[in-house]
């Protein structure tokens, strides 16, 4: 065997061996990225269930575009806050939750997929759901932070008064 083949093996053995920490270090960093963004998506919904809008609004970047449940889009934060504060001619607001079903952080970029199912409570969280369905967002991870970019909601079945929503054309 000569020198260059010998030390040709050798790096190879070496990047093999160091392959599985390799997979590891990514898979932890992408675990920590996933965890990062179920607590988002967490606190997110605690504060849609406080009205805490602020919060809220703080977990999409500027430049949010929302699709809601019905086909209404939105672009922008202050669009997509404004439609969730409560109304000032008394009727009850409807309160959403949402629930990641799974997610995909990108190994390559920062961005994420993330599918769930919403529901849509008149008042309040812990009634009868009066509209449900799924979602689907697209994360970005900017200076440190994940940020919810993208949303696009489906409403899938509804109840009593959620039922005569109109749903855009």
């Amino acid at each position: 065997m000569n020198l260059l083949h010998k030390h040709t093996l050798t790096a190879f053995s070496l990047a093999l061996a160091t392959l599985p920490f390799a997979i590891a270090n990514a898979q932890s960093s992408q675990s920590a990225d996933e965890s990062a963004i179920r607590a988002a998506r967490i606190a997110q919904t605690k504060a849609i269930a406080s009205f805490d809008l602020d919060t809220v609004a703080s977990y999409w970047t500027p430049d949010v575009t929302i699709r809601r449940a019905l086909g209404q889009p939105l672009t922008g934060i202050e669009a997509a806050r404004k439609v969730m504060e409560p109304s000032t001619t008394g009727a009850p607001v409807v309160v959403y939750q949402r629930e990641t079903v799974s997610l995909d952080v990108s190994t390559n970029w920062p961005l994420a997929y993330e599918e769930g199912r919403w529901s849509g409570y008149l008042g309040a969280v812990g009634t009868t759901p009066v509209i449900s369905g799924r979602y689907a967002a697209q994360w970005v991870k900017r200076d440190g932070r994940w940020l919810i970019r993208s949303e696009v909601f489906v409403a899938l079945t509804c109840s009593d008064s959620g039922c005569k929503y109109p749903a855009a054309p």
